[in-house]
């Protein structure tokens, strides 16, 4: 059995400068943090979006519903999010409400003692005093990452969520997209074996960041990169790619691509890092989505986004069962609820009930 890997055993400047992929071996400790992709192998994935399925089944009912809320009920969460968020934070308490996890937040830093001077780590710190984990999301990359080597060195390690870190990782995100992508597949082959395009700001999109890469866990995958050259996915992605011999084009049409995708992960302009308003520059007329393609792709495909959208997809097709971003959206709920479940190890209980009752589907 390999050794286990401990936060508290690396200096930051060690840990700091270690690859994605090696990283991910310092958080499955006790507690276990959710911090980037690369942390995840298929058989977690597997696991948890079958956990996820259990538990929205096991909430139709109100004596499911009701026994999931006693599931966490001795727990705190602390939901700090420094950067602006309404559906990632909503889906996150949502979670939490379901398995009776008690929940605290700061939304803007600006309430915080930080408008003093605290330091954001000094913040984080403060909090894990009242919390017994913290579901995080901040504005600077690799901040999270630096939260939980913080925690190992202190008396009280609490689990921290990566719910979005700068532009590089929101690997919740992705676990809600595998779970959707499971869910819309599951007649068909499973994920296996599929095409699946990305579309639009692909170079700051922390979404399709992770999501890539948890694709490489998967056989026979083809990724399509559709963008405008500017906003085209970073050099770093693709030498991920590479390295895991996952296939991928990378192109600006769109047009050519539509007929042959499985999955279409749609994507707004990242303006908000925008520097000096350059992304107005930028001609994206033909990295939209609308009812005029709907005879172009196929039956089964499925049309993604982690919204919110802007122009790139019309609200015509929404009615559409290949448009399937709102599912998506709830979608989040369900998979961070299994999440934060084996974050603290519950997952037994929940399995158990269910096999125990067999809900209904």
């Amino acid at each position: 059995m390999a050794e286990e890997k401990k936060l508290r055993d690396i200096s930051w400047k060690e840990f700091k400068a270690l690859p994605l992929t090696e990283k991910g071996a310092y958080f499955q400790g006790d507690p276990p943090h959710t911090l980037i992709a690369q942390q995840f192998t298929r058989a977690k994935l597997e696991e948890l979006c079958t956990l996820a399925t259990r538990i929205k089944r096991i909430n139709k009912r109100r004596e499911g519903a009701n026994f999931l809320k006693t599931l966490l009920s001795d727990k705190r969460a602390m939901l700090y999010f420094a950067q602006p968020s309404s559906r990632t934070y909503l889906s996150h308490n949502a979670a939490c409400q379901i398995l009776g996890l008690d929940t605290m937040d700061v939304r803007d830093s600006s309430t915080s003692s930080e408008v003093k001077g605290e330091s954001p780590e000094d913040s984080v710190r403060t909090f894990s005093s009242y919390a017994d984990m913290i579901i995080m999301r901040h504005p600077k990359g690799g901040f999270a990452e630096r939260v939980a080597w913080m925690m190992a060195h202190t008396g009280r390690e609490v689990p921290v969520l990566n719910a979005g870190s700068g532009s590089d990782q929101h690997p919740t995100q992705a676990l809600l997209d595998i779970y959707t992508l499971a869910r819309s597949f599951e007649d068909i082959g499973g994920i296996d074996g599929k095409h699946v395009v990305f579309v639009g700001d692909l170079q700051r999109g922390r979404t399709v960041r992770s999501l890539a890469w948890m694709l490489t866990l998967y056989k026979d995958m083809t990724l399509y990169f559709v963008a405008p050259e500017p906003l085209q996915i970073g050099q770093d992605i693709l030498d991920l790619l590479d390295a895991a011999g996952t296939k991928y084009v990378v192109t600006d049409d769109f047009a050519s691509i539509m007929p042959i995708a499985d999955a279409i992960y749609m994507t707004r302009i990242q303006d908000e890092w925008d520097a000096a308003g350059e992304s107005s520059t930028i001609d994206t007329s033909s990295f939209r989505i609308g009812a005029e393609h709907m005879d172009i792709i196929k039956d089964t495909t499925a049309i993604m986004h982690p919204l919110p959208r802007r122009q790139e997809i019309s609200t015509e097709i929404d009615n559409d069962p290949r448009a399937v971003y709102w599912r998506q959206m709830r979608n989040g709920m369900w998979i961070r609820a299994a999440l934060i479940l084996t974050t603290f190890g519950r997952q037994d209980e929940a399995n158990q009930y269910y096999d125990d009752y067999k809900p209904g589907t």
